[in-house]
């Protein structure tokens, strides 16, 4: 969402916001705008509404020019990356530090015994289970096991890559270091992403709702708002391994550089 490392130079085309704000009667900050973006583009119904133009790569953000509509995309954004993060951005009155408790539960626990570790995980649709080795975690329903980020399965790729032998491409050496045994934490951490998954789709009537809102109204098109200049489409700076550890050392980078000399 920034430019720079200190997050002091937010990473929007100059003017934008204040073109928004000249329309609105309150100029938003870069945060609301991320968040109005999350929302617009973060439900299904956005890829289900422009499947067809979505065949040309790169997502177009309807901007509207109603600022209630837009100040109510800006809440529904908000939450929904309150979800996404684990509730590490976007705190407020009604989203504190602790994720809401879904439906489903832990059914029968995984066993901690090495030898026991899970190689093969499955869905019960009838009984609405997922069974990991020998535990099982439900009501999971459907939609929550099927949902999907571009193509991605999410519960079925995230179980999928801790069974004994992982499932997904390999990156680097790093992912032949394994689990030696299914532990405690992680059967809390696969309630948690359920509980995400279902509050996500507990949402997406509101992220239809707004959807449809923006677009039955005015929009801002290309040519009212200000372009990005060619400084501004270049990849925001990032701080080197070697500056981040020295900062935290409180370590000038010249006096460093100097040292080496």
């Amino acid at each position: 969402m920034y430019r720079d490392p200190a997050g002091s130079e937010a990473n929007i085309t100059a003017g934008l916001l204040d073109k928004l704000g000249s329309t609105y009667g309150s100029t938003p900050i870069a945060a609301e705008l991320a968040a109005y973006v999350y929302a617009i583009l973060g439900g299904q119904s956005y890829t289900q509404r422009f499947w067809n133009e979505l065949e040309t790569p790169g997502a177009r953000v309807p901007i509207t020019k109603d600022g209630a509509i837009f100040a109510n995309a800006v809440q529904l954004g908000q939450k929904l990356i309150w979800l996404h993060t684990y509730t590490k951005r976007f705190r407020g009155d009604d989203r504190g530090d602790e994720l809401p408790t879904g439906r489903a539960t832990t059914l029968k626990g995984v066993s901690s015994d090495p030898v026991a570790y899970p190689e093969e995980y499955g869905y019960i649709a009838a009984s609405q289970e997922i069974t990991v080795g020998d535990g099982s975690f439900g009501p999971v329903s459907a939609e929550v096991w099927e949902f999907e980020v571009s193509g991605l399965k999410v519960v079925q790729s995230w179980v999928g890559y801790r069974m004994k032998k992982r499932k997904g491409r390999k990156s680097s050496p790093l992912d032949d270091i394994r689990p030696e045994r299914w532990t405690p934490r992680m059967s809390d951490e696969l309630l948690e992403l359920l509980w995400v998954l279902e509050a996500t789709l507990a949402m997406e009537p509101q992220l239809k709702d707004a959807l449809d809102q923006v677009v039955a109204g005015p929009c801002f098109t290309a040519a009212d708002l200000p372009h990005p200049q060619p400084h501004e489409r270049e990849p925001p700076a990032k701080e080197t391994a070697e500056g981040e550890l020295l900062q935290e050392m409180d370590v000038d980078e010249a006096e460093s550089s100097d040292s080496r000399e």
